[in-house]
């Protein structure tokens, strides 16, 4: 499929990953860097709060005794942290609230500067690391690794709500095959069957579900969404059952849902402009230099091929949130530009969160906000120059980490006449 070899990219140093559900010594990323891959502790939960504009959230982290008495797990995005939504890049806006998903994490870079609470006494729904470099929802977590979800039967009650019977495998088949799972459906669940949206009483008419009663499914595969939702009876211990929120019945279902969260993400980095690491800047005369910048990973690969040597570019300072540092009124307004003199692209060993595309960058004024180690947002100049909404650009100074409510304008008693 062409939305696979997209995002093979992406694939590159996660290989590793599978087993490295506790790393031997909780790992502390750098600044500046990124960090190895196999250092980084997996765990999935269910996403139960999104401050998109901070690029931080709290997940239910699953492995308790029962979801519902799991308090949600803060984590923040690390400024070269990934969301895949679809099997397409994303943002933590992109996610509906209650999705299940899967992350790889670290320890906060500096706990000084976390921007969610460091966890001191952690606990197996309680990490300690808490910062993502990689979050992805289901189907995106099993286009990655090359695997499907086998339906074996399905049981439907008054024609309403049922439960399914599944499991997950390699979609090459051999080893690999994982446990069973009795997961829920309801009126609620969304099938995708090539350009069409069903619901469960459009199967049940067409007779592919029964409206009562025990259907064998044979073994069909799907990419399905995950949630989760109350049960209702824990004492029956049910109440880590999961619930499908969306199945796709073929491949190209699937792939109409991941082009359709390219377009959305695409436009959203052109707009936002894409975020890299300043490498090194050599110095001239008179304030003008030249910015070696590593590209962040995760983008659609169009982005990508917009840098260009020979056409002018430009960047402006970036937050660790990648806020822009200023953009009042555009970011343009206190931004570098000039011509891209060199684009070199790192075929092998590229680490996680890194594109391995390297720009160079002559401009005349260098901005305070352009040194080794920092973070910048750069653009083609044939991308969007676009005033960004007032929460995602800080005026120049860092914001309050946990914005109180006396953040919020006063605007003096309200009279009722």
């Amino acid at each position: 499929m062409n939305m696979i070899r997209s995002f093979a990219y992406l694939c590159l140093g996660l290989t590793l990953l599978a087993d490295n559900a506790s790393a031997e010594e909780p790992f502390r990323p750098e600044a500046g860097k990124f960090p190895p891959a196999d250092k980084a502790k997996a765990y999935d939960g269910q996403l139960m709060f999104v401050d998109h504009a901070n690029r931080r959230g709290s997940l239910r982290v699953t492995g308790g005794e029962l979801m519902h008495s799991t308090a949600p797990q803060p984590f923040a995005m690390l400024p070269y942290g990934m969301v895949r939504y679809h099997g397409a890049p994303a943002d933590l806006r992109d996610v509906p609230l209650g999705t299940m998903m899967h992350g790889l994490f670290y320890l906060p870079p500096d706990p000084k500067l976390s921007s969610v609470p460091v966890v001191d006494k952690p606990s197996l729904t309680r990490p300690a690391e808490n910062h993502a470099i990689l979050l992805e929802d289901e189907p995106s977590f099993c286009l990655r690794e090359g695997k499907v979800w086998k339906l074996k039967n399905v049981t439907i009650k008054g024609g309403k709500q049922g439960l399914i019977v599944a499991h997950r495998e390699p979609k090459a088949g051999g080893e690999g095959k994982e446990v069973e799972r009795q997961m829920s459906i309801d009126g609620s669940t969304r099938f995708w069957r090539g350009r069409e949206q069903l619901g469960l009483t459009d199967l049940i008419a067409e007779g592919l579900l029964p409206a009562d009663g025990n259907k064998a499914l044979d073994g069909q595969e799907v990419y399905l969404g995950l949630a989760w939702k109350p049960d209702g009876n824990w004492i029956r211990r049910t109440g880590n059952r999961q619930h499908i929120s969306d199945i796709w019945l073929d491949a190209k279902a699937m792939q109409r849902a991941s082009q359709h969260q390219i377009e959305i993400h695409r436009e959203l980095i052109r707009c936002r402009w894409m975020p890299a690491y300043v490498d090194a800047v050599e110095y001239g005369k008179f304030g003008n230099a030249t910015v070696t910048a590593t590209l962040f990973g995760g983008m659609d690969p169009s982005l990508y091929a917009d840098f260009k040597q020979g056409i002018n570019g430009q960047f402006a300072a970036s937050e660790f949130n990648l806020k822009h540092a200023y953009g009042s009124v555009t970011e343009t307004l206190v931004a570098n530009s000039g011509p891209i003199i060199d684009v070199k692209k790192q075929e092998k060993d590229v680490p996680l969160g890194s594109s391995g595309i390297q720009i160079k960058i002559q401009v005349t004024q260098i901005i305070e906000g352009a040194r080794p180690g920092r973070i910048i947002r750069i653009r083609p100049m044939n991308w969007p120059d676009d005033a960004v909404p007032r929460e995602e650009y800080t005026e120049g100074h860092h914001d309050e980490r946990f914005p109180s409510p006396d953040t919020m304008p006063k605007f003096g008693p309200i009279r009722l006449n």
